[in-house]
């Protein structure tokens, strides 16, 4: 037999084969008629690429340097791991220890997205506070519209996927593949609605007071005695449908005027208790990354939703409107969260 320089591609897999069905280096050598000493370091050169990785020695992070990284945390909020190691000059310290060491001082969070406030807003906020401080929130309305789609917000769809297992596949479409308008409300410890606008309607003032006709003011509000609606104070935000003179004008012929109409400050979600109400819903019905087919399912899931809610939750909500008022004074009309 005579000694060849390579092995081809084939025998190289051949070689492989025999080895699993154990034969030995000698056995392979004569069943491709090839030298043993050219199968031998073929063999020892895989085995040389194979070789168990040798973890280095992690580095220790002293007590200072603990109370440097705490500090820097504070200071550089949404900071990578690497930035705020770097920012305290310490260097060499892997990734993953970075961040196991961050975990125990600090949490990854997205920014806070908030409406602005400039000197007039602000200044609105703590008239509309000291105005309704005294009300019973008991008897007001806090009512919202809330745009849900098919795919849910970005990002949520996140979550522990155990090892050796693949991540489930989520379907790519524009603008979340669609979406549905729902408008509820919520007084002391009662749900209203939810009700659903009806695809293709662009929420104008005409048919804004449309929907309330057919939805809350048939099918909830003149269900109620005379003396709730005497007492009963309606919410509604800025936007242009709510506040037109059309709107306006509408809502006084149906007795909702004056006082029994809630002004509202501008760039005030923080203040209005169904925001709650939407965020509870959200999370349940995009759950685990959850995606819908149809704007009728994810309707149906809206409205499931909702339903589940019980009093006591919404009756939180609704009794929480005297801290937020004390809260827009003390921050002098500044935003609060929610």
């Amino acid at each position: 037999m005579g000694q060849k320089k390579d092995l081809t591609g084939s025998e190289k897999s051949k070689i492989v084969r025999y080895l699993a069905e154990g034969c030995s280096s000698l056995k392979i050598a004569k069943l491709l008629k090839r030298d043993h000493r050219t199968i031998k370091r073929f063999i020892q050169n895989s085995q040389q690429g194979h070789k168990k990785r040798v973890e280095k020695p992690r580095r220790k992070i002293t007590a200072h340097e603990l109370r440097k990284v705490k500090r820097a945390a504070a200071k550089m909020p949404l900071a990578t791991s690497l930035a705020i190691f770097q920012s305290c000059n310490i260097t060499g310290v892997p990734k993953s220890t970075r961040c196991a060491i961050l975990r125990d001082m600090a949490k990854v969070r997205k920014a806070e997205r908030r409406p602005p406030l400039n000197k007039t807003h602000k200044l609105k906020r703590q008239d509309w506070a000291k105005k309704y401080l005294k009300t019973d929130f008991s008897k007001v309305l806090w009512t919202d519209e809330m745009r849900v789609s098919l795919d849910g917000p970005d990002g949520w769809a996140r979550g522990w996927i155990g090892k050796g297992q693949r991540a489930p596949v989520r379907l790519r479409r524009q603008q979340g593949g669609g979406g549905v308008l729902v408008w509820a409300g919520i007084i002391k410890d009662e749900l209203v609605g939810p009700f659903q606008v009806e695809d293709g309607v662009k929420l104008n003032s005409q048919s804004y007071c449309q929907f309330l006709e057919d939805t809350f003011f048939k099918q909830w509000y003149r269900k109620k005695s005379a003396s709730f609606k005497k007492n009963m104070i309606f919410m509604q935000d800025n936007a242009p449908s709510h506040v037109s003179k059309y709107s306006t004008a509408w809502l006084a012929r149906k007795g909702i005027k004056e006082e029994k109409l809630m002004t509202w400050p501008p760039c005030s979600p923080d203040l209005n208790p169904i925001e709650n109400l939407w965020s509870i819903i959200k999370c349940e019905i995009y759950k685990e990354g959850k995606q819908y087919t149809s704007l009728n399912s994810v309707w149906e899931a809206v409205f499931a939703a909702a339903r589940n809610v019980d009093g006591e939750q919404i009756k939180t909500l609704t009794e929480s409107m005297d801290g937020r008022l004390l809260s827009v004074l003390a921050k002098k009309g500044g935003y609060i969260g929610r």
